[in-house]
């Protein structure tokens, strides 16, 4: 890093693209950050890559190939929801490179577990009902909570089928993980999914958010605030 600068890593969750933290990104540009925003395998700008081979290890492999070929070093990893799984396990690869945590309504899983172990009944079932061609098509923007008409133009322009096999392929961690810092934002702490359980049984401090799940969309201001509090002090 250049003097007080942080380098921060934004990880999108399913069906979405490293557009989604675009509002995010600026205003921790603007506050003198490094930021990237990756786009997974077969989503975004790379949903001509999708298919029904990808899976959980391939988005890992995408992450750590940012954090080696763009020498990032001392990083700020940002995991939203699924992509929680995949800055874990890539932390767990290269502890050496990462400095903190942060998990944005993400899902946490020991090794050996897949997000179809994490999630509820109902949402594993509707996977297995919604699944076509081993792609998951994505739900409307207010599953998310996005509600406001045009943010749910633009984000619903944008999301790309997601491929089942990476809720299915279990994590691989050794346990490196676990000494990084780690704190999770929790956007949804009413909703049906147990993000505040896995904060709380992993021993994060958390700091709530009351917004819906997709907060890089609806609150960028705020979340980018959090974030910030991870930044190196000038």
């Amino acid at each position: 890093m250049n003097g007080a600068m942080t380098v921060y890593v934004l990880v999108h969750g399913a069906w979405h693209g490293g557009w989604c933290w675009r509002r995010t990104a600026e205003l921790l540009r603007r506050a003198g950050h490094e930021v990237h925003t990756p786009t997974l395998t077969g989503l975004g700008e790379r949903a001509h890559l999708v298919g029904p081979g990808i899976g959980l290890r391939t988005h890992v492999d995408d992450l750590l190939g940012v954090l080696r070929y763009e020498d990032l070093r001392d990083v700020v990893l940002v995991g939203h929801s699924y992509a929680g799984l995949v800055v874990r396990e890539a932390a767990d690869r290269m502890p050496e490179r990462v400095s903190r945590i942060t998990m944005v309504d993400a899902w946490a899983g020991q090794d050996g577990q897949s997000l179809e172990d994490l999630v509820p009944g109902f949402f594993r079932d509707w996977i297995e009902s919604a699944t076509v061609d081993g792609l998951i098509p994505p739900s409307p923007a207010a599953a998310v909570g996005v509600t406001e008409p045009d943010q749910v133009a633009w984000l619903e322009a944008r999301l790309t089928p997601h491929p089942r096999r990476t809720f299915s392929e279990p994590t691989r961690l050794s346990g490196a993980v676990d000494a990084i810092d780690c704190r999770a934002v929790l956007c949804s702490p009413n909703g049906p999914m147990p993000f505040p359980r896995l904060a709380e049984e992993n021993g994060w401090a958390s700091t709530v958010l009351d917004v819906g799940h997709d907060a890089m969309v609806t609150a960028p201001q705020a979340l980018a605030e959090i974030l910030l509090q991870d930044a190196r002090p000038s």
